[in-house]
């Protein structure tokens, strides 16, 4: 059954997510910052980290799990690297403050890492790693998240999605940019699904309680985990991202992290990584080489039913392009919830394209 859609401008609905933000104690600039990183997910076609989070991340702050005023500080500092506590502040509040950070030291070093604990679900990695790569330098950006995958060869939920995230930067053109998380596909797909009622989800995306791989939504999202990507190597991976983003800052790690659905701070380690180009060769020189390595990627020919070869980006680029200019697609499901809350809240709801 095709899944039902209304579709919506996204000014309307960042001025929307931004006021249900603002009902439930958000500082206006800092509702407005997390708007702007939802709203960015759902315009790269990135639905699982876009407006659908907003009822998760109000009834966080509304049970006092979330501290939406707190901008967190600065631990300590050496050279180009940094150690950052975000108080239980917003996720994008303590990540644009961080990516802040991780350029100025990599002005002053070259190279910069900033990490940082006691922070929230910050959106899609992309975004900020794109808000490094604005400035010149390679922006590689990771977290680690609730324990709902577990370790190869394990049945109990040990480690997060944990994803990686590479943005480079752009010369005008559409950049070569990689967000991908360490399971087969990232939590909120599963979660999207059980949201709208559809009754299953492709093979290899998840498995029961019991470590059993399933195809049921609800088995999925209630009790069930999330698959390493590629067996042990997604695991490796994973435990990599939690090295950096908690082991090393001294935050929550594995079973201590908790989510989006779980109760009680969230307590999220996060990772910036900044590296200034300028160190290495002239910018429009790498943004020349960035160009020839991508015209070779894509001068293979494509294999069996495909008809041309994507890399990393390009889907995203692509979706914006068509968004931005019809509109925002919103499941039937997403939107009843989203309404619902508007309504308690008090809250103006837009009226979709067509309606």
């Amino acid at each position: 059954m095709a899944e039902r859609t209304l579709l919506f401008s996204a000014s309307a609905l960042r001025k929307f997510a931004e006021g249900l933000l603002a009902a439930v104690g958000v500082p206006t600039p800092k509702a407005a910052l997390v708007a702007d990183s939802l709203i960015a997910a759902n315009l790269r076609a990135v639905d699982t980290h876009g407006v659908q989070l907003l009822t998760f991340y109000l009834g966080r702050i509304e049970k006092g799990e979330i501290n939406p005023p707190a901008e967190g500080h600065v631990v300590s500092e050496s050279g180009g690297c940094l150690l950052y506590d975000g108080e239980n502040g917003l996720g994008q509040v303590v990540s644009e403050i961080c990516c802040g950070h991780a350029v100025r030291l990599a002005r002053q070093h070259g190279l910069a890492m900033v990490v940082a604990r006691d922070s929230n679900h910050f959106g899609t990695a992309a975004f900020w790693a794109q808000r490094i790569s604005a400035n010149g330098c390679l922006g590689i950006v990771s977290c680690n998240s609730s324990a709902i995958v577990p370790p190869w060869q394990g049945k109990e939920g040990r480690i997060g999605t944990n994803p990686i995230c590479m943005s480079v930067p752009g010369d005008g053109a559409r950049p070569w940019l990689l967000d991908m998380a360490t399971t087969t596909v990232a939590a909120g797909r599963i979660f999207k699904a059980y949201l709208n009622q559809e009754p299953s989800i492709p093979a290899g995306w998840a498995q029961d309680s019991s470590g059993v791989p399933t195809t049921d939504t609800r088995a999925a999202y209630e009790g069930g985990m999330l698959m390493p990507l590629g067996g042990y190597k997604g695991s490796g991976l994973a435990m990599m991202m939690e090295i950096l983003c908690a082991v090393l800052g001294g935050g929550a790690m594995s079973v201590e992290v908790g989510g989006i659905r779980t109760p009680g701070a969230a307590r999220t380690g996060q990772m910036f990584m900044a590296v200034e180009v300028a160190r290495y060769m002239p910018l429009d020189e790498f943004q020349r080489r960035m160009r020839w390595l991508v015209a070779q990627m894509k001068s293979s020919k494509p294999a069996p039913g495909y008809d041309e070869v994507l890399v990393a980006g390009d889907p995203e680029w692509r979706a914006e392009e068509v968004r931005a200019r019809e509109g925002i697609p919103v499941p039937e499901g997403i939107w009843e919830r989203l309404v619902a809350a508007a309504s308690r809240l008090k809250v103006p709801a837009p009226k979709g394209i067509g309606l």
